[in-house]
């Protein structure tokens, strides 16, 4: 599997901005010759289909997720094996065993580009990482940024330590993205068991009443539901769902304590 089958075909909102560019560095000259000559082909013959809508948004949705992650992974300063093992793994479940080489040469060359932009300037990257959230969140629905937040999340996460550098780097990701802090801490503790992680996986204190648990629970429902993100890819919508069980989980666990049915 080659760039142009991965990363390729319609690159929909990356084409240009500041995704745009980082593609140009962390693909080269394959994104150019793959994606340029196959958008200029399909304009000229007017073909677009709903298909290559839909692949040009899968695959900007996947590209923006590695350009965020690539922040992430280094908020700590430094990169961890568990978290580039877990991307790996990532990409080959739903990619193959290809896309694994090529997924993690994209992201040695972020890291790099990154080394060069912080070179004169340290904030510089930082810089491009807000502009780029704002990109993704004037391109992509707010369930699809939470989907993608989602993930994020699962890499600081895959080492089974979440560091404060990291919690302020997904915060702030979040934040450009124009998603909130509490949507962040309500996916850390997607995972946890206690009542006290229920409650904060619905967004809401232990001194709501039980109307406001329902309601919390209802509006977690709808914005997290897998349908909303079912057009970039079965596997992205298998990932919502898992999402949408440990949501349940603890609204089960807030109902039992509360009485509730």
């Amino acid at each position: 599997m080659g760039y142009g089958k991965w990363i390729g075909g319609i690159m929909g909102f990356m084409a240009m901005g500041p995704l745009g560019a980082l593609a140009g560095f962390a693909i080269g000259s394959l994104f150019d010759k793959s994606v340029t000559a196959q958008n200029e082909m399909r304009e000229t013959a007017g073909t677009y289909t709903q298909e290559d809508v839909y692949a040009g948004q899968r695959n900007s949705f996947l590209f923006s997720m590695l350009v965020m992650a690539s922040y992430i992974i280094r908020a700590d300063g430094r990169i961890m094996h568990s978290e580039m093992e877990f991307v790996r793994q990532f990409l080959r479940v739903n990619f193959g065993a290809n896309a694994v080489d090529e997924g993690e040469r994209i992201l040695l060359n972020l890291f790099e580009q990154r080394k060069q932009m912080e070179r004169n300037d340290p904030s510089a990257f930082r810089r491009t990482i807000r502009e780029c959230g704002a990109q993704i969140a004037a391109n992509l629905t707010y369930e699809q940024r939470l989907q993608l937040l989602d993930f994020l999340v699962k890499i600081a996460q895959s080492d089974g330590d979440v560091c404060q550098a990291e919690v302020d780097a997904l915060k702030e990701v979040a934040q450009s993205m124009q998603l909130s802090i509490q949507e962040v801490d309500s996916m850390l503790n997607l995972k946890g068991d206690s009542l006290e992680d229920a409650y904060k996986v619905l967004e809401i204190e232990p001194t709501a009443t039980d109307e406001e648990v329902r309601k919390a629970y209802r509006s977690l429902v709808l914005k997290h539901h897998p349908d909303r993100v079912a057009t970039l890819g079965e596997d992205i919508r298998k990932a919502a769902e898992e999402k949408l069980q440990r949501i349940n989980d603890a609204k089960e666990r807030i109902f039992k304590a509360r009485g509730m049915k």
